[in-house]
């Protein structure tokens, strides 16, 4: 049976632009501590995806409420065009409309450093059937090309920087510019969005829906969630996507529990019937653009345009990363610790993007998968064949290779061949690792051993019938660690 044509004709532009500031056109394309992700989620999926469910009688006048900014002025020797569009993402450190009862109920204390919390790159594909959403380490080591810094006056010349004070030095112009620096990737449009409004942005939308797979707390924050499902406010959502104090993942792990929050964000936006109901797809809309900055050209059309284009839009639809990282803990003098990128790898992610290619591997249809904690990409393993049948050790070093995880490749011949029962050694540093290796050898024995180190051996025994699949709650798979949204959110397998 035929099937109608998934992605129907988009609508002649109805007014010329501007060409300095470089809008984007149907030709062009789409750990760390970046804490404000969930920012831009709210900004896509309420301005971009509503667009695609309500309509232009609705969506005119939501951009009157805008305030703008020039981010492009001025430039010279940009990237080159590419397929899809390209938006730049930035959440600013604004606290002043939360309330003294909100900041000590959700520990919000502090003072605003007038920089990025969170940068990120949303490439739209040139079909308009993939979102790509790369995340920049606000501590990532960057250059920042020659400019007048905006607070002293000074003119400063090339000159090394963290990247989120870019937007200190220079604000969003700054920030751009250093960007397409970085990535070679040209930005089309500008989205600042301040974190005062978030909490009343996820209340309106009647809260969001998380799976843990172990129980989180974290005394910095007040986060206390038991594991399974919760249907989170906006300040319990809020205390989620700060967490950095939870486990030794540290930022890397509040980046994951970020990327969760955003596509759980985007299931409800495209679910809840939000986006089918004006009353309420004004409501929530308003709420988000009421701290919304964005360039000039960002406006009702752009709205609309990419709306329509993306109303097949789902979580499977998006995928989540950040710029592979190199080296942490780069010092740098007068700078302090940064991050440094992994100059090959970066270098492909950002490559993709200008191609306009997925970031995320080929999917295929698999058993269902077991939860775990920790990514099997993240654990070592060596097999030893605990038995006299020629061959097992290379059996199970397969087998486990193929569900993810980082086997040797050369099994060995136990020291004891007539082992009964499977055996997974390992160093009780590493606990969480040693239970989520054993999830996929049902029945197997767990046996500490201390000063074994990272290195965790598995002692195949006769009762080997098999290895189960497993996947972590934050996935990270394929060349850049990439997670669909259908992967991270409730439900998925």
């Amino acid at each position: 049976m035929s099937r109608p044509p998934r992605h129907p004709a988009r609508p002649p532009r109805q007014r010329p632009r501007p060409q300095a500031q470089q809008p984007s056109r149907a030709r062009r394309r789409q750990p760390a501590r970046p804490r404000w992700a969930m920012r831009a989620a709210t900004t896509l999926s309420m301005v971009v995806l509503g667009a695609a469910g309500i309509g232009h009688a609705v969506v005119t006048g939501l951009d009157t409420g805008i305030s703008r900014v020039d981010p492009f002025r001025d430039m010279k020797n940009r990237p080159s065009d590419g397929d899809g569009t390209n938006i730049l993402l930035v959440g600013t450190d604004g606290r002043d409309k939360i309330t003294e009862a909100e900041r000590k109920k959700y520990r919000l204390g502090g003072a605003p450093c007038r920089c990025t919390d969170t940068i990120m790159i949303v490439h739209i594909s040139e079909d308009r059937d993939r979102a790509s959403v790369v995340s920049l380490p606000r501590d990532s080591y960057a250059e920042a090309p020659a400019h007048t810094d905006r607070n002293s006056g000074e003119k400063h010349h090339t000159h090394p920087i963290k990247l989120n004070a870019a937007y200190a030095e220079g604000g969003p112009n700054l920030t751009v510019r250093t960007v397409e620096h970085m990535t070679k990737v040209k930005i089309d449009h500008y989205l600042e969005v301040d974190f005062t409004s978030f909490m009343k942005t996820v209340d309106v939308l009647g809260g969001v829906q998380i799976c843990t797979v172990g129980p989180l707390k974290d005394s910095y924050t007040g986060l206390d969630l038991p594991a399974g499902k919760h249907q989170l406010n906006g300040g319990q959502a809020l205390q989620y996507v700060r967490s950095r104090h939870i486990d030794g993942a540290a930022d890397l792990g509040r980046m994951q529990r970020q990327q969760r929050f955003m596509a759980a964000l985007i299931a409800k936006a495209t679910s809840s019937g939000v986006l089918l109901n004006p009353v309420k797809f004004r409501e929530v809309t308003q709420t988000v653009l009421s701290s919304v900055r964005a360039d000039r050209s960002f406006g009702t059309d752009e709205m609309l345009d990419l709306g329509r284009a993306m109303r097949n839009f789902t979580p499977a639809s998006s995928e989540f990363t950040s710029v592979p990282i190199g080296k942490m803990g780069h010092k740098v003098p007068g700078i302090g610790s940064t991050i440094k990128w992994d100059p090959v790898k970066s270098g492909k992610l950002f490559k993709a993007l200008r191609e306009d290619r997925p970031l995320a591997p080929y999917k295929v249809r698999r058993p269902k998968a077991i939860a775990v904690d920790v990514a099997p990409q993240q654990i070592r393993v060596q097999v030893a064949n605990g038995t006299k049948t020629p061959g097992l050790g290379k059996k199970v070093d397969k087998a486990l290779r193929s569900t993810g995880f980082r086997t040797s490749g050369v099994p060995v011949s136990a020291a004891k061949p007539n082992v009964p029962r499977t055996v997974v050694a390992y160093d009780p540093r590493w606990d969480r690792s040693a239970k989520s290796l054993a999830a996929a050898l049902p029945g197997c024995q767990l046996k500490p051993v201390k000063g074994q180190g990272s290195l965790l051996k598995v002692i195949a025994g006769a009762d080997y019938k098999g290895v189960k699949r497993v996947r972590a709650e934050d996935p990270y798979q394929g060349e850049f660690g990439v997670a669909t949204g259908d992967q991270v959110v409730c439900g998925s397998s």
